[in-house]
């Protein structure tokens, strides 16, 4: 019995031995040593169809998978659009009225035509849309409700198939997107450029509907928009309205990703459809990588497309320069909704990468008595790296400049404006509220977009002085003299005799808004000013800011494209949101004559000396005014580790998966050596187990000893 029992424990602590070093990684010993990249999303996609979508989890995905036009370089910096299925960059022609070619300069343009010419070595994904048969019919193109049922994925189809990209592919996209029944964000900006777009959605809604009564599909090949001519397979035009240069970035978004007809069509079968088989669930893309499995609540994959064209690593001092995209054969994201399990994975090694929550600053990030930002020893320690770069975006406090005391543009309005721009400390809200994890603003144009600038040229002279090479924020004595020249010494109004008193709208009404709530009360007590905070939900909000009955609110944007025009157009005076029933972006309603025409001379140029000349002319005039408190430019931070190669920060290219790569062997080298468990405590539980069951062996033969032997003694 006892050598029995010391055999099982000694099979118990070499089992132990064996298995060691697999008891808590969430993937198998052959994902992790497998060319696998690891990451997370916290918020399932609800849109994968690219005319749709525009929220960036579900871009994180479709951005992988669909390919438009264009692209930004992964590495050039200001950013910098290059082709992605095109040949080269489109070229464009300018026509006046009667359709007669004139120069770039000239004042009767009236219309620009873009010509794009698309590679002929793009391919799309596999899939069952495009298989034919030996007629040259789309074998699944009418399904068999006897075929429906034996159909539950894409999987269950026998064959997939696959074919050349096409410039119809794109004038499709663009149909689907005239479609007012598809839900287009962008539709409405996109009618006011493109000829004939707006025609055309008029005459579609009509025909979709009467599609849709009689439950047929919608081949949208039969119809066409004028502004939208397909050449040849290789060969597109697109004609806009007046000269747009913006025009290009727009190319490069998910919204003109090319969408081949038969997918379309397929998708349309309703038996497909009650089978949640849809272009807005399964993507079909000519992208490095495509969509092997859709499960939202647990998990996404991603799959390299064996089709996909030739594309190398942008030439540069990396050891990867020149070599064939994409480096990493799959992609697992698993759906991580708390932020301390998904930063344990993450230092554990079996997340690749981590972005970093205010929970695991500390951990993670030192700050120096200067302000700079650094890794902790522990982080320094596993090899992990750093990177952050500032976003092309800004979130601001803005005046109502319709609003009868904070609003007006006398020198008495501007001056209490003023005031008020240099109390708000913005670089002790980013230390307190951001972790330092933004930049103070000096005007409404983020670092890496042109127009902005750096040093003292690009400082705020209204809010800050130029001392001994650095930017200092003005003095409350400053601040306190504003105040007083606007009327209103000591935060006292002249006129009435009573304190000044402004109101603050706010959607902020968790528990954890109210230190950020009693610091911009801080803020205006300074000056003597009475802030009152008027908290409410996000719908009464807006239609408050639409209005124009806020007095003082903070919002934010973030850059759609990186070109000034995308943020300067936030001030100008015919996007007031007052006068447009509320769709005008510029919430603060500001108006100024010369600031708006200096910016329709600039909104279409391209960008040159010319331009920065007017740019820095709008700045200046709109730093005087004062119709925002500047704020913040926020600075991402994300975490890789050392396996994690070619992770550079790009705020506005999506389809980044292609450029990076796995050292997978070192993964695994380091999950051992991060997670060897500590075993030793079992040897020690299983020894005293093993003794204990000695000791009560040892007392119950004794006892049974003495019992024997007290029955021989009576007998």
């Amino acid at each position: 019995m006892q050598i029995g029992m010391l055999k099982i424990y000694i099979l118990m602590m070499i089992c132990i031995s064996l298995h060691a070093d697999v008891w808590n990684n969430p993937h198998s010993k052959e994902q992790s040593a497998s060319n696998t990249l690891f990451t997370s999303f916290s918020l399932p996609p609800k849109r994968l169809d690219p005319v749709i979508s525009y929220n960036v989890n579900e871009w994180a995905f479709i951005s992988q998978i669909y390919e438009p036009p264009l692209q930004y370089n992964y590495i050039q910096r200001p950013y910098r659009l290059e082709p992605l299925t095109l040949t080269h960059m489109p070229t464009i022609r300018y026509l006046n009225k009667a359709h007669q070619e004139v120069e770039e300069n000239d004042e009767e343009v009236a219309f620009s035509e873009y010509r794009l010419t698309l590679r002929d070595d793009v391919m799309y994904q596999d899939h069952p849309a495009f298989v034919k048969d030996v007629k040259g019919d789309l074998l699944y193109g009418a399904l068999s409700e006897e075929a429906l049922g034996k159909i539950d994925t894409l999987n269950d189809f026998e064959k997939q198939g696959t074919r050349h990209l096409k410039a119809e592919d794109y004038a499709y996209a663009i149909k689907r997107m005239g479609v007012r029944a598809n839900h287009s964000p962008i539709l409405d900006s996109m009618q006011t450029y493109i000829v004939g777009l707006k025609a055309y959605t008029d005459r579609l809604n009509t025909i979709a509907k009467e599609k849709k009564k009689k439950g047929e599909r919608l081949d949208l090949r039969n119809y066409d928009i004028e502004g939208v001519k397909v050449i040849d397979e290789k060969t597109l035009l697109i004609e806009i309205k007046g000269k747009y240069p913006q025009f290009l970035y727009w190319l490069s978004m998910n919204f003109f990703a090319p969408i081949p007809w038969e997918a379309d069509l397929f998708y349309q079968q309703k038996g497909l459809v009650t089978k949640n088989l849809t272009l807005n669930w399964f993507p079909v893309g000519t992208g490095a990588y495509y969509l092997a499995e859709n499960n939202p609540n647990k998990q996404m994959r991603l799959l390299k497309n064996p089709h996909f064209h030739e594309e190398r690593y942008p030439a540069s001092d990396s050891e990867d320069a020149g070599k064939k995209l994409p480096f990493i054969d799959e992609v697992i994201y698993s759906l991580e909704k708390e932020s301390i399990p998904l930063w344990n994975k993450f230092l554990q090694g079996y997340y690749d990468a981590s972005g970093i929550s205010s929970e695991a600053f500390d951990q993670a990030v030192q700050i120096s008595s200067s302000g700079s930002m650094g890794l902790s020893k522990e982080m320094q320690q596993k090899d992990i790296s750093l990177m952050g770069s500032v976003q092309p975006s800004i979130f601001y406090l803005a005046f109502n400049m319709v609003d009868p005391i904070v609003g007006g543009y006398s020198d008495e309005a501007k001056k209490l404006r003023q005031a008020i721009s240099i109390a708000i400390n913005e670089e002790e809200y980013i230390s307190i509220f951001m972790n330092e994890r933004g930049i103070a603003a000096q005007d409404v144009i983020p670092p890496g977009i042109f127009g902005h600038e750096e040093g003292e040229e690009g400082t705020n002279k209204v809010v800050y002085d130029w001392i001994d090479g650095k930017r200092v924020r003005k003095s409350l004595a400053v601040a306190k003299k504003l105040l007083a020249e606007a009327g209103y010494p000591n935060g006292i109004s002249k006129k009435t005799g009573k304190p000044l008193k402004l109101y603050y709208d706010t959607t902020a009404t968790g528990p954890d808004d109210r230190a950020l709530m009693d610091w911009y009360r801080k803020q205006f007590d300074a000056l003597g000013i009475q802030l009152v905070i008027r908290a409410t939900d996000y719908n009464r909000f807006q239609d408050k800011v639409r209005k124009g009955k806020a007095q003082l609110f903070s919002w934010g944007w973030n850059a759609d494209y990186p070109d000034p025009e995308n943020f300067l157009f936030l001030l100008y005076g015919a996007n007031a949101s007052v006068d447009t029933n509320g769709a005008g972006i510029n919430s603060s309603n500001y108006k100024n004559p010369l600031f708006d025409t200096l910016f329709e001379k600039m909104k279409t140029m391209k960008n040159s000396p010319e331009r920065m000349e007017i740019i820095r002319q709008m700045i200046q005039i709109s730093r005087e005014d004062a119709p925002w408190v500047w704020g913040v430019h926020p600075k991402s931070l994300a975490l890789s580790h050392a396996w994690y190669r070619n992770v550079v920060p790009n705020a506005m290219a999506n389809n980044t998966l292609k450029y990076k790569r796995i050292d997978a062997p070192l993964r695994v080298k380091k999950q051992q050596e991060w997670n060897q468990p500590v075993i030793k405590p079992l040897y020690f539980i299983g020894l005293f187990i093993l003794l204990l069951i000695f000791a009560l062996r040892y007392i119950y033969r004794n006892r049974q000893n003495r019992v024997i032997l007290q029955e021989e003694r009576e007998c």
